[in-house]
C-alpha cells in the first residue's frame, strides 16, 4: 500500500515540529518521494545525523509501505 505525501509531512513534522517539509511525488505512484527538510534542530549536526533524524519520524514505513525516499537536509539560510 502507498503512502500518501500529507502523511509523510505529518509524521516528519511530528517529530520534528520546527522543520519546514516539502514532499515531491517522484513518478506519480505514491512509493518514490523527494522530501526536503529544513530545521535548525540540525544545526551542528552532520548529513548522515540529519537523515537519520528524519528517517526516525518514519518509524517502520520505509521499505514498506514508502517505498524511496531521496531525501535532501539542511539548516536554515543554508544556500
Amino acid at each position: 500500500m502507498a503512502m500518501d505525501a500529507g502523511e509523510i509531512t505529518r509524521m516528519i513534522k511530528e517529530g520534528l515540529p520546527d522543520a519546514d517539509v516539502r514532499i515531491e511525488d517522484l513518478r506519480g505512484d505514491g512509493e518514490h518521494y523527494a522530501a526536503y527538510v529544513v530545521s535548525p534542530s540540525f544545526v551542528g549536526k552532520s548529513r548522515v545525523q540529519q537523515h537519520q533524524m528524519v528517517y526516525q519520524t518514519l518509524h517502520d514505513k520505509m521499505g514498506g509501505e514508502l517505498h524511496a525516499l531521496a531525501l535532501q537536509t539542511g539548516v536554515p539560510g543554508e544556500s
